[in-house]
């Protein structure tokens, strides 16, 4: 007797091709679904080897355009980025990835759906959030925390054994001695030799960008169109290459971002479960945008209306990160940042090179910026005069403020 059907993201790795196998001895039937968001993967060899291992139906969902259009985009118009340093890339893909399993899910009259993420990480967390947020009654079955399940495997010596008896292909070459998350936003990579935060990454470790060093001694210059905050056009200055829709314009910025060595960080950042890892990352095209957007934005945006936004951005970067994509608090936070970027829009001219993006110039029919009232050399309708009151009101309060001090430092 079947306990039930379960949907299973699925890569092909080591892992989760285990998982499958591990989910049938304890009398599942396998639903195994693998998401297409831009890694580099052979998903025909996947396919082949769901099925060889006895997956009762293998999805293989091309999610790629709306992952830009519904997740990057509004992140882009967030200028999302979590402790001042990493753009997101793995944690605005998992509400994404997670939407389409519960959606298959419930076609297929799947009750659990199940994932290959480890216990000390964000990734279960914000799988499940979705899952749950979308699909109440769902049942979770998350083999890395189920005692039987990590007690068997310890590691991947044990992985290996246990996929050498039940005929499962493993690689032929070892792995890299590190653990790996691409998708079209960036790629990561963390844990193994990587876990002790003053050891340097490897020079082979990066996969999306060249090392600076080795770019080419010219730059690219691009000019990026915004509307409403997101990017709707990208044009090379030099060739007059263009790109219009969403992933045409997010896998050229990235293309030419990793020629040029953009987007390499290397941090230590904050776990939501409590404790510190050290990640490297690298966002090519994500550290581009986030520069063009961040200069259309003050250039278009109330000074006002800017500052309550940017507090907003980083909300949405911790709930972003923590898995609540599809809370209450981060639909309401991502309707006011939308709403913030109506006038957002305009062209960016900047130049990438040797792994840094200089802004050049910009323009705007909604500009804010007005030549007359701010040049050096034109009056304008402005009266100098009228600052001398401005400053002295502000002046009120400090003077206060130290008359204090100076009555409480002669009390002394």
């Amino acid at each position: 007797m079947s306990k039930g059907t379960v949907v299973l993201a699925y890569s092909g790795g080591l892992d989760t091709s285990c998982i499958l196998v591990w989910l049938k001895e304890q009398g599942y039937d396998v639903i195994t679904y693998l998401a297409n968001i831009g890694q580099s993967e052979d998903f025909d060899a996947a396919k082949k080897k769901a099925e060889s291992l006895g997956a009762k139906k293998v999805f293989i969902e091309d999610l790629r355009a709306e992952f830009v259009e519904e997740f990057i985009w509004p992140s882009v118009q967030a200028n999302a980025i979590y402790e001042d340093r990493y753009l997101l890339g793995t944690s605005v893909a998992r509400p994404c990835i997670a939407r389409r399993q519960v959606q298959i899910a419930r076609q297929q009259g799947a009750q659990f759906v199940s994932h290959g993420a480890t216990g000390k990480g964000n990734d279960q967390v914000r799988f499940e959030l979705t899952c749950y947020a979308l699909y109440p009654e769902v049942k979770i079955i998350a083999p890395w925390r189920i005692p039987e399940f990590y007690n068997r495997f310890r590691g991947r010596k044990d992985l290996m054994t246990y996929a050498e008896e039940h005929g499962i292909p493993v690689p032929v070459t070892p792995k890299e001695p590190w653990s790996m998350d691409a998708n079209l936003m960036h790629i990561s990579y963390e844990s193994g030799i990587l876990e002790n935060p003053k050891s340097h990454a490897p020079a082979n470790l990066y996969q999306m960008t060249t090392n600076p060093e080795d770019a080419p001694n010219s730059p690219d210059v691009l000019e990026i169109h915004f509307m409403k905050g997101v990017p709707i056009r990208v044009i090379h200055v030099t060739s007059g290459q263009s790109k219009e829709t969403p992933l045409d314009i997010f896998s050229y910025l990235n293309e030419i971002g990793g020629r040029h060595g953009v987007g390499r960080i290397d941090i230590v950042e904050n776990r939501f479960i409590g404790m510190k890892s050290r990640g490297i990352y690298e966002t090519p095209g994500g550290t581009i945008l986030y520069h063009a957007h961040l200069d259309i934005e003050t250039f278009t945006l109330d000074r006002e209306v800017r500052r309550i936004k940017q507090g907003l951005g980083v909300k949405f970067s911790e709930m972003l990160y923590n898995g609540f994509w599809y809370s209450p608090e981060c639909e309401f936070v991502r309707h006011c940042i939308d709403k913030s970027q109506e006038n957002v829009e305009g062209k960016v001219q900047l130049s990438v090179f040797k792994g840094q993006v200089y802004i050049l110039g910009r323009e705007s029919p909604k500009s804010l910026y007005n030549e007359e009232l701010v040049s050096m050399d034109v009056q304008g309708d402005y009266d100098p005069c009228d600052a001398s009151g401005f400053i002295k009101i502000n002046a009120v309060r400090l003077r206060e403020h130290h008359r204090l001090q100076g009555e409480t430092s002669s009390h002394n």
